[in-house]
């Protein structure tokens, strides 16, 4: 039985997932909590970017542009 294009993707990147650890040296408890803070500010820049999608207000948007130039500052210092 031939197998599809699909499941053959999904085992070259489980395959790549098991070597890439063992490739890449570990982590410092410095770089693990930049990477925590970034993956935090990301998540934060895209629900304060939607928000500003359904935003109406002025005031409520102008207040959303400061977050979201905030957040981009944090997001530069890392």
């Amino acid at each position: 039985m031939a197998r599809g294009w699909e499941s053959k993707a999904i085992e070259s990147q489980q395959d790549d997932a098991e070597r890439k650890p063992a490739e890449r040296s570990p982590l410092t408890p410095d770089e693990r909590a930049r990477l925590q803070q970034r993956a935090g500010l990301q998540l934060a820049l895209a629900e304060t970017q939607a928000q500003m999608g359904a935003a109406c207000r002025p005031a409520h948007r102008e207040m959303l542009k400061l977050r979201l130039d905030a957040i981009q500052d944090q997001l530069k210092d890392l």
